[in-house]
Order: C-alpha cells, then structure tokens, then sequence
C-alpha cells in the first residue's frame, strides 16, 4: 500500500452497487478499490488474497449474509476495518451488526459527500455511523443492563484499564502497541480478555460502554 492511500474491498451482491461505490472512492485520492465481491463466500477470500485496509459489507446478502461474513472474518483475524454499507436502519440489525464486530455502520441512501466524509473517518480509525442511527444505537446500549457499572467492579487490571481508554479514543491495536511499548499479539490479548470481563463483544461496544460511563483515564 502506499502511504496515505487505505485500499478498499466492498463485499456487495448487487453489480449496480459495487460500480457505485469504485465510482465514488475514484473521487478520493486517499482511498483506493482493489477488488470487489458478488457473496460472502467470495469476499471471505478476496479479503485473505487482498488483505484490505477497509471492507464494505452489505447486510442483506444471497447465501451468507453480512452478520455471517463479518463474523467469520473475525473469526479468521482479518485486519481490515469492516464498515457495513446498506439500506436496513432497524435497530436489531445495527445492534447485531456491531456485536459482530463491525467497526462502522453506514445507510446506503446518503449523499455521496456525506458517504466519502465517513469513509474518510473510517480509513482514520474512527468509529462510524449514520447520524440518524446515533440515538438510537444510544438507546438501545444503554437498555442492556448486563455490563458492570464499572472498570473496577469488571476488576480490570491497570493495563486493561489504560488500553480501554485509547480504545475508546478511535485507536488501532497497532497504534496501541506502539503508545505502550508492548506487541500487537499482547494488545489482542487484553483486549480479549477486558471485553470477557465487561461482557461485551466488540471493540466498538467497549468504546461506546468507556464512553458512557465516563470511566476512562484521562
């Protein structure tokens, strides 16, 4: 990859779609196509042939759908972003969809300048969702009532604690690593083990929890 460019698989079901999309990361020079998928089954592959820097994934999909793919590419450890891309605005969907590991959830009817702005976030390491999703993936977080009220009642230890908060601040494993010193290996290990002790099942519900409950180091 070269520098500054985040290279681009969409995982799509519907030709028309995935056109769409290479015409509009063509429009920003930071990003760039470099391959695209017709299934789950097939973007499973391009994703471990391509290795990505950031996945668009659809939700409604023939076969293996988006759920499925997203947790079979974390299931396989693929590096890449995934951002799921589609029309569905229900909350079970999204909630489902970031569960699963999702680190961004975008609508497919949004304006193309609108789109392209939270791509760019996204190739940035922010978390992404469309605005009028926001209140409420808020809600529907703060109705589960099954997480500790707290880093101490979760007995976090004090490296889970710090690598909580850059968590919660839109950072990488790789960057995480490298602010403290340690492996990439060992950051995935506490990240593991802290979202066991939190209940929680992805990195983006344990940013949202930080977040929420205020409990991050500043």
């Amino acid at each position: 990859m070269n520098e500054g460019i985040t290279t681009v698989l969409a995982i799509d079901d519907h030709p028309l779609f995935r056109k769409g999309v290479g015409d509009l990361i063509e429009m920003e020079p930071s990003l760039t196509m470099i391959g695209e998928a017709a299934s789950g089954e097939e973007g499973l592959e391009k994703a471990a042939q391509l290795q990505p820097d950031l996945i668009l994934l659809d939700l409604n999909m023939k076969g293996m759908d988006g759920v499925a793919t997203l947790k079979r590419l974390r299931e396989l450890e693929v590096e890449a972003r995934v951002i799921m891309l589609t029309v569905s605005d229900n909350e079970a969907d999204v909630v489902a969809a970031l569960r699963a590991g999702a680190d961004g959830y975008l609508l497919k009817d949004m304006e193309p300048e609108d789109t392209l702005e939270y791509l760019r976030q996204a190739a940035g390491g922010k978390l992404v969702i469309s605005e009028r999703l926001t209140e409420l993936l808020a809600h529907a977080l703060r109705s589960e009532g099954s997480h500790p009220g707290s880093a101490e009642q979760a007995e976090l230890t004090e490296r889970e604690t710090q690598i909580l908060a850059l968590i919660a601040q839109g950072l990488s494993n790789k960057m995480i690593a490298r602010k403290l010193d340690i492996t990439e290996g060992t950051v995935k290990v506490h990240v593991k083990h802290l979202l066991k002790k939190l209940n929680l099942r992805s990195r983006v519900e344990a940013a949202v929890w930080a977040v929420n409950e205020g409990r991050t180091p500043s």
